[in-house]
This record gives structure tokens, sequence and C-alpha cells, in this order.
């Protein structure tokens, strides 16, 4: 269990929790940086266990797509470039079962970040999330 800024926060069981910049604005969130985090994704998760969402860190830029397989909380989705700028934000409803739609903006990221849907409804078409300053930097190049 993490203290972060007055706020308890229990994370998300397998997930290390990080802080990252978008807007200039701190998030607290899991890290989905290896094959198999990525796919487990917030797949049965109903309580963020105080965390803002989580950052998926993908090895090199691709067009990605996400789906909503076992999820129980709608998400918005932001996809941001190699250099952090802002591709796009999609808003995504859960799908318990049966076949579930993909979803992507059709351009090359490296970088996703999920938050309970409607976390992103102010975030600028501009937004940028900072991934020069350490040790993002130095986390995500690893990857």
């Amino acid at each position: 269990m993490t203290t972060t800024a007055a706020r308890v926060v229990e994370g998300l069981p397998g997930f290390e929790t990080v802080e990252v910049i978008l807007e200039g604005e701190s998030l607290l969130v899991a890290l989905a940086d290896t094959r198999d985090l990525r796919t487990q994704g917030l797949m049965g998760v109903t309580d963020l266990g105080g965390l803002d969402g989580m950052v998926f860190v993908f090895p090199d830029p691709s067009v990605h797509t996400f789906w909503m397989k076992d999820t129980l909380i709608p998400l918005d989705l932001a996809f941001f470039a190699t250099d952090g700028s802002l591709l796009g934000v999609l808003t995504l409803e859960p799908c318990p079962s049966g076949a579930c739609p993909s979803y992507g903006v059709g351009e090359p990221s490296q970088w996703a970040i999920e938050v309970p849907a409607g976390g992103f409804a102010d975030l600028p078409l501009d937004a940028t999330l900072d991934v020069g300053r350490d040790p993002f930097l130095a986390l995500f190049s690893e990857s």
C-alpha cells in the first residue's frame, strides 16, 4: 500500500504503480509494460484501488487496438505517439461476453492510458504525455 499526496492507494494485484504526467497533472496508474500485463489490463476489475487508471507501454510504435472483453467498468482510452502527443480518445463500454469489438485510432501509438469513463472528457486535443523526464523516459525506453 502506498500513501500519495494524502490518499491511500491499494493498487492492483500483479501491477507496479507509477506516476505519469499528462498535461501537467500527475496520474498514479498501474503499469502494463509486458505482453501478459497488457493482455490482462483491467479485465475483471471493479475497483482501481485508489489509482487513476492504467498505462499501457508498447515496445515499439504500432497501430494498437483494445477490446473490452470481461472488462466490467466503462473506460476512456487515450492513445499517445512516441513523442507523447495525443492521437485520440475513445470511450468504451464493457463487453461481458460474446463477440467484443476492437477499438483503436488507426495511427501508430507507443502508449495508451485507460481511466474511468469521463476522466478524459476535458482532455484537450493537443494534450501531451510527458515522456521526456526521468524516471519516465528510462522506464519506458527499457520496455
